[in-house]
């Protein structure tokens, strides 16, 4: 067999895995996209125009998210542990009524404390914590957003950052899916506890879900 030859079979072959590679790429990346589309909902929304519509940054973002935070393993909580986060829950609720500024900080600090018993990121480091959150529970973290900046605002004296008590009560209403995410023991959890902790969680839950509405309702009639 001649070089020429010999060389032409090399380029050939050269050619055809390069393409093969390009291929392969195209071929991941739109899975890659859905992939982190589906996983991360409404988070994947908010990272497109947090990079303004840059698809590519925004599915960095998150790829790196599922990278640092995707091998989190949850921590259990005692049946005692979680009804006191109840208690505190249930409380911050009824504080709505009288004192909406005070129910959102209390909210905020509540679900803070409970995704680092979960074994969330903690120690004050929030944008770290969200980050852990959003990878575990991308549909529910909005809430916690909201509560967190408007408790944040009121820190430093921005009055809410102009947050009114219906904004409030939305805020409060949507961080209470994150907390009924965090405070539910998990599959491996309720399997062990099936006839325990679980069942006694379950009907004051349902309970405090009733109540819930009217005690805000309360406010705004108040209001009115």
């Amino acid at each position: 067999m001649s070089t020429g030859l010999i060389i032409a079979l090399i380029v050939i072959v050269a050619v055809v895995v390069a393409a093969a590679a390009v291929l392969t790429l195209r071929a991941r990346g739109p899975r890659h996209g859905t992939g982190l589309k589906r996983r991360f909902g409404p988070e994947y929304d908010r990272a497109v125009a947090r990079h303004d519509g840059d698809t590519k940054a925004a599915e960095r973002e998150l790829a790196e998210r599922v990278e640092r935070h995707g091998d989190l393993r949850v921590r259990p909580l005692e049946p005692a542990e979680r009804e006191r986060y109840e208690v505190r829950w249930t409380a911050v609720q009824e504080r709505f009524v009288d004192a909406p500024r005070d129910a959102v900080a209390e909210a905020d600090r509540l679900i803070a404390e409970l995704a680092a018993a979960r074994g969330f990121p903690a120690d004050g480091h929030y944008e770290e914590q969200l980050a852990a959150l959003s990878v575990h529970h991308a549909h529910h973290v909005e809430g916690y957003r909201r509560v967190h900046r408007v408790a944040q605002a009121r820190a430093n004296g921005a009055h809410d950052a102009g947050a009114g008590t219906e904004e409030m009560r939305e805020a409060v209403v949507e961080a209470r899916a994150l907390f009924e995410e965090l405070v539910r023991p998990s599959r491996h959890e309720a399997g062990r506890h099936r006839a325990g902790a679980d069942g006694d969680r379950t009907s004051p839950a349902v309970g405090r879900g009733h109540r819930t509405p009217s005690l805000f309702h309360r406010h705004q009639a108040k209001e009115s």
